[in-house]
């Protein structure tokens, strides 16, 4: 199992976000975090990679415990998370902004490689390469933050609303590229709105509510449960 999480808690103050959530997800896999607006799936990508720290329970990945450990020590064990918002860095160039996303790493050669891979695979970034990140349209920031958090290589990427406010043209665009990343081997934890468009990308789906796993299965089995038809498919 690459990721194994074990009765995660998370707390803010008083206020407990994460009711011991229990989750794994194998080498290769895709799989998809759905749930209403503040039900802890963004914590809970949050907890991962290291940004809040866990009250108690396990985290787990490739066989080493990580729960506490700070972010940097994450992303060189080979998790990256492309957050919410993007968040690129707006003053930066995309250049800059790909070689910030290589920050571990020291195989100067072997990193320029990698971004003229990225520039294969996004051909608007080449073309923006000495451009700003935030004079970017939504869609090509998010191309942005996806490739960043490919050039630390890592084995599990955390995507979080990767669609948020996206066109449907770009919706698709994205869902193809989460559908390519897998083909190339790395795993994806997503954690999505478009409920609708995760269950296709992803093969094993958890359901969260007032953070809590409620209900998990294949995504093929999900999509024709009435439940999950009527709260996140539209009926």
């Amino acid at each position: 199992m690459l990721l194994e999480v074990s009765d995660l808690r998370v707390h803010y103050d008083q206020l407990e976000a994460l009711k011991g959530v229990c989750m794994e997800l194998e080498e290769g896999a895709v799989i998809v975090l759905i749930g209403a607006n503040g039900a802890g799936k963004s914590t809970m990508l949050r907890t991962i990679s290291g940004l809040h720290k866990p009250t108690s329970g396990q985290i787990w990945f490739h066989g080493k415990r990580i729960d506490g450990a700070p972010p940097e020590s994450i992303v060189a064990e080979g998790i990256a998370h492309v957050p919410e918002g993007r968040r690129v860095f707006p003053y930066m160039t995309v250049y800059e902004n790909l070689r910030m996303g290589s920050y571990i790493r020291k195989d100067t050669r072997e990193v320029n490689k990698d971004i003229e891979m990225i520039y294969q695979d996004f051909p608007i970034l080449k073309e923006r390469a000495k451009q700003q990140a935030g004079k970017l349209s939504g869609g090509e920031q998010q191309m942005l933050a996806i490739a960043r958090a490919l050039m630390s290589k890592p084995r599990l990427v955390l995507m979080d609303e990767p669609t948020l406010g996206l066109s449907p043209l770009m919706v698709k665009t994205v869902a193809n590229i989460i559908t390519g990343i897998n083909a190339r081997g790395t795993s994806i934890l997503l954690v999505e709105q478009n409920a609708r468009m995760a269950l296709r990308v992803a093969r094993w789906a958890y359901v969260m509510e007032t953070g809590r796993i409620t209900l998990e299965g294949s995504t093929g089995d999900l999509a024709k449960d009435e439940r999950i038809k009527k709260a996140y498919l539209g009926g």
